[in-house]
């Protein structure tokens, strides 16, 4: 799909810079706005990505990632380190959001309407086949045109080829991508113009969530900012890096380039 210059000016403009990373300045209800418009095909093709510390951290030495993220038509700030280490550098940002919240604004806003066609690509078949369970229960009014597992690993050219063509004769309106950082969002930059898709939203754990498979935080813990923490607590050995490593080399690479000033 297309990517005229003049959205790409705007998305330029209309977003903040943190550790090279653009970050998108529009609510929830804005986003889901434009992507509605994409499914009636009345804009060009929406990427949606989300960033934490993790993911920034990990983008300031892996440049397809970063270049992955820059992009995107909409990256949100999906972590309160992010807001709070912007606000520290009077670096001006986007509310909150989470993939989460784009996942169920958007598929509420065409279960409203009545018609949308659904694809879910990533995870085990294990979490698909719950996922397709729940989806089909909580939103009638939309079609599951496919869900799809990759292959453990990396996979072959011909094999990406292949998958590709398998969403791409599924005909989805939006297609969501659940694996993870920085894994999903190089692959949708990789693939992205052979994908005819309105909307490619890289949700990560929002699939697991979804499936049940990992319990998300309260709500009153997401509220405060700390489901971090619980996360941490709940699944240590999976968030232990991230919390532990990568969050303190965030606050340390804001702090020397954004608050001292250094380039690097």
């Amino acid at each position: 799909m297309e990517h005229s210059t003049s959205e790409t000016t705007a998305r330029s403009t209309a977003a903040c810079i943190l550790l090279g990373v653009r970050l998108g300045e529009g609510s929830v209800a804005v986003l889901t706005r434009e992507a509605l418009a994409a499914v009636d095909r009345s804009r060009a093709q929406i990427v949606f990505a989300c960033a934490n510390p993790h993911s920034l951290a990990v983008a300031q030495t892996d440049i397809r990632f970063r270049e992955a993220l820059n992009q995107a038509e909409h990256v949100v700030v999906d972590g309160v380190g992010i807001s709070l280490m912007a606000r520290l550098a009077r670096v001006r940002c986007g509310p909150r959001i989470t993939g989460h919240d784009y996942f169920y604004a958007l598929l509420n806003a065409l279960q409203q309407r009545g018609q949308g066609r659904i694809f879910f690509f990533g995870s085990s078949q294990r979490v698909l086949d719950l996922i397709a369970e729940r989806f089909r229960l909580e939103f009638p009014a939309l079609t599951l045109s496919g869900v799809l597992s990759p292959p453990f690993g990396s996979w072959s050219p011909a094999e990406n080829a292949e998958m590709v063509k398998h969403i791409n004769d599924a005909k989805p309106d939006v297609l969501w991508v659940g694996m993870t950082a920085p894994k999903q969002e190089v692959w949708v930059q990789a693939n992205r113009e052979n994908l005819y898709v309105p909307v490619i939203g890289s949700i990560g754990a929002v699939f697991d969530f979804y499936a049940r498979t990992h319990p998300r935080s309260p709500e009153w813990i997401c509220q405060i900012g700390l489901e971090w923490a619980y996360r941490l607590i709940r699944e240590p050995r999976r968030m232990w890096k991230r919390n532990l490593i990568s969050a303190p080399r965030f606050v340390g690479m804001v702090l020397w380039r954004h608050i001292f000033g250094f380039s690097k």
